[in-house]
């Protein structure tokens, strides 16, 4: 067990520090490459300055939330940084939210301003988001009122702009021209450490997605891993994991800024291309979860391309990705492997390069520097001894702060020793690796997207002929597993799994929606009243392996 020291050594950085020391380091060197167009760390900086300028100009201030909802761009990396180095806090939204998960997070998160995407392929975000306005009115050239979200006040749109007191990108941009460099810099200067800088929105298993609140402090645990790893300057990170969660966000871009190294931005994730385009541009680092790497492996089977990967990082240790993980270490590089979760951050445990195979694909590292992790039987809280599951409770410096909004699921999360329950199983192996086996809470985990199954559960239920629904995972060689729906019906019902996919598709994202329905008498019970979701999950494999 790690001991938890005091903190107070550490030096507190902001993100926007870090990439003032990325400049003064690396300022000629490539920090982002997407299609033909490069920034050096010095064009990077100022790219983010002009975002700041703009952000100043507009009024917005520290700790004002901002959203942004578009897919990898270099904008999205610009505005991160932009907002954050004047003490705002970012709001990132799942590019797969539809109209109603659009509608929750926004409001939920009390956004004052919003970036989003015109539209990526045939999905048009601005259209999404003005569904969901409700009544709106004209404030200025750059703001309005909206009777759906009181908060919001600015929007900006990467592309072409319909919302009456929105603002086109380069628009925006103009503004920065009315705040003096001498004011950023003294605002940057003064931004807090230990206030928030981001919301990230996670799924819980009460139905509602909760927005985790983080503030500047997880900076030193992507720094130390960095090390640990043996990152450098010299490294060319692929950069196909979206932005808007930890992972790609704390393991790519915070880490490339920290090291100086360069990161090659892809839109989507596609095998074929990230590999075709790792091979042109000789990068270095590869990342992902199992259905990512599953990828990649088909991809390379079809076309060999020559590579020069040093290593990958791919949290192991569920059963499922084992196979994966030791084909990789084959294929393609050796890979290191974590845990981590939107609450605690995105590596709290962590292994390297000098670590064993079997180490690095059958488990999940070793706590990181100043985390504590406990084993406890969930059902008397007892500590479990060695080798014996149980549910991993974490204790850090960068544990989250709060559920923003969200008094009583903050409790419930975090006791009072601070300690977070994360309702996930594992055990600590006789080498003191952690290994983490599944979720202790009933979540669904598609293709690396926390689903929560009470929330597809809830919006089932508003359909008329549903009378009941419960959701469980079904295994799929790709994604893990997917979503299936056990619904009770209303009295000479004719729903089936295809109108609820139809019923569904365009209103929530899409690996929400159940790819299966069954219709049934009744659920099995337990004593207390819940769901027996063991056995359906158990009748869900019986069904559907015969059809």
């Amino acid at each position: 067990m790690v001991h938890f020291f005091n903190m107070d050594w550490y030096k507190k950085r902001t993100l926007g520090d870090t990439l003032v020391t990325a400049c003064e380091k690396h300022g000629e060197k490539t920090a982002i490459i997407y299609n033909d167009d490069q920034w050096s760390y010095y064009e990077f900086k100022s790219e983010v300055d002009k975002v700041s300028k703009a952000l100043l100009a507009l009024g917005i201030k520290a700790e004002d939330n901002i959203a942004i909802w578009m897919t990898n761009k270099p904008e999205w990396i610009f505005i991160m940084y932009g907002a954050i180095q004047i003490g705002a806090c970012i709001v990132p939204l799942n590019t797969r939210y539809r109209t109603d998960d659009l509608g929750y997070a926004l409001k939920q998160s009390n956004s004052k301003m919003i970036f989003l995407l015109e539209e990526s392929g045939p999905i048009n975000y601005q259209d999404m988001l003005v569904a969901t306005m409700g009544t709106t009115k004209h404030s200025s050239k750059q703001s309005f009122r909206s009777s759906s979200y009181p908060d919001l006040k600015h929007s900006v749109v990467i592309g072409k702009n319909v919302i009456d007191g929105g603002l086109e990108w380069d628009k925006f941009i103009e503004l920065g021209h009315l705040t003096p460099d001498e004011d950023l810099k003294k605002i940057a200067a003064s931004v807090d450490p230990n206030k928030r800088m981001m919301i990230a929105y996670t799924s819980g298993t009460t139905g509602d997605p909760k927005g985790v609140v983080h503030s500047h402090i997880p900076i030193r645990n992507v720094a130390e891993r960095a090390q640990i790893f043996g990152l450098t300057s010299n490294d060319i990170h692929m950069s196909y994991l979206p932005l808007f969660h930890i992972y790609g966000f704390s393991e790519i871009t915070m880490t490339c800024v920290l090291t100086g190294a360069c990161q090659i931005l892809m839109d989507i994730f596609d095998a074929e291309s990230v590999l075709d385009l790792a091979s042109k541009k000789k990068a270095t680092i590869l990342h992902g979860f199992e259905a990512h790497w599953l990828d990649l492996l088909n991809a390379q089977k079809k076309t060999q391309r020559k590579l020069q990967i040093r290593f990958g990082t791919l949290p192991s240790g569920v059963e499922s990705t084992i196979p994966i993980a030791e084909e990789v270490q084959d294929v393609f590089c050796p890979t290191i492997s974590g845990f981590g979760m939107s609450e605690t951050w995105a590596f709290v445990s962590a292994g390297n390069l000098s670590h064993s195979r079997e180490q690095r694909t059958h488990a999940s590292g070793y706590p990181m520097n100043d985390y504590q992790f406990r084993i406890v039987d969930p059902e008397n809280g007892k500590d479990q001894p060695e080798g014996i599951a149980g549910e991993l409770l974490v204790k850090g410096y960068a544990n989250m702060q709060e559920y923003w909004n969200k008094p009583e699921a903050t409790a419930a999360t975090i006791d009072a020793d601070g300690w977070i329950h994360s309702g996930d199983m594992a055990m600590i192996r006789k080498d003191g690796m952690l290994v983490f086996m599944g979720r202790y809470k009933d979540m669904l985990k598609v293709g690396g997207e926390n689903v929560s199954p009470a929330e597809i559960e809830v919006y089932l239920r508003k359909f008329s002929e549903v009378k009941d629904a419960a959701v469980v995972g079904y295994p799929d060689e790709r994604m893990a597993e997917v979503p299936v729906a056990f619904i009770i019906t209303e009295k000479d019902s004719s729903i089936n799994s295809e109108f609820i996919i139809n019923a569904m598709t365009g209103k929530v994202a899409s690996f929400k929606i159940p790819r299966h329905t069954i219709i049934v008498d009744e659920f099995p019970m337990t004593s207390s009243g819940k769901i027996r979701k063991v056995e359906l999950r158990a009748e869900a494999i019986k069904i559907l392996k015969n059809n």
